[in-house]
């Protein structure tokens, strides 16, 4: 579990821009760990978690691409049914709202990651990590991205 910055890019919806984008990240050796697309008839959204997001801000800059940027919490999963609404039960016993998330594909060894865009992250992850006590004796592994540690 992690916290990490997620890029929302605001990019006309015409054929060849998602391509554009993900292509200068290729360039630039940005790995993409997470994303999602949602569109609407004049306009895409990508949000977009990456391994490097200060070379990403670089790479949005210099493609002229307007985007905001948030924390988002990143949990790691079993890659099986009902990992994410076990999650999503504790946050909502505890009165915690999650605006939105979405999950990775499953990785070698059954995991995946949920992305989640919580109003308070620093409360859900310690609720997050005191359930985890309680139900396993390995403890999880809490690190927050290289660009939120300065």
């Amino acid at each position: 579990m992690y916290v990490t910055l997620q890029f929302s890019i605001f990019m006309v919806n015409k054929p060849g821009v998602l391509a554009q984008v993900l292509g200068e990240f290729a360039r630039a050796k940005i790995n993409v760990t997470a994303m999602t697309m949602m569109d609407s008839v004049e306009h895409g959204v990508l949000r977009v978690v990456v391994a490097a997001p200060e070379r990403a801000k670089e790479v949005l800059s210099k493609l002229n691409m307007p985007y905001n940027q948030t924390e988002v919490l990143c949990v790691t999963l079993d890659n099986k049914a009902g990992a994410l609404a076990a999650v999503a039960e504790k946050l909502a016993k505890n009165h915690i709202n999650i605006s939105y998330a979405y999950c990775t594909a499953g990785a070698k060894g059954g995991r995946t990651t949920g992305v989640l865009k919580i109003a308070d992250v620093k409360k859900a992850m310690r609720l997050l990590q005191q359930n985890h006590k309680k139900n396993s004796k390995s403890q999880p592994v809490v690190r927050r991205s290289r660009s939120s540690r300065k």
